[in-house]
């Protein structure tokens, strides 16, 4: 039996802003939208490179993304993390994956 080396992963909070396509899914109105999303990735940038990917595989249009960091970098910056967004940065490591915690539709 030998032992996997540990993971180099983190998980990395992103918003994502969205803009407008066809089918895209958001409510009639609205002229785009913010997602705050958990992903994984050796770093930043492949985290962001992920969740524009899945994004954009949903059918969406994806026009900025802000990182946030870590956990540990949000945690060292004075911020909370409560046990429900502990819980889904949890997932998106497990999963390996993206994760959208939350979608605020924009409107004019």
């Amino acid at each position: 039996m030998t032992d996997r080396p540990a993971s180099r992963q983190q998980v990395y909070t992103l918003l994502v802003e969205v803009g407008r396509k066809p089918d895209d899914g958001l409510p009639d109105g609205a002229t785009g939208a913010g997602l705050m999303c958990y992903a994984s990735g050796v770093d930043e940038a492949e985290a962001v490179r992920e969740t524009v990917a899945v994004l954009k595989q949903a059918g969406l249009a994806p026009l900025d993304v802000t990182g946030y960091g870590t956990a540990a970098d949000r945690r060292e910056e004075g911020q909370e993390i409560g046990p429900e967004e502990e819980a889904l940065m949890v997932r998106a490591l497990a999963e390996n994956a993206v994760i959208v915690a939350q979608m605020d539709p924009f409107f004019d």
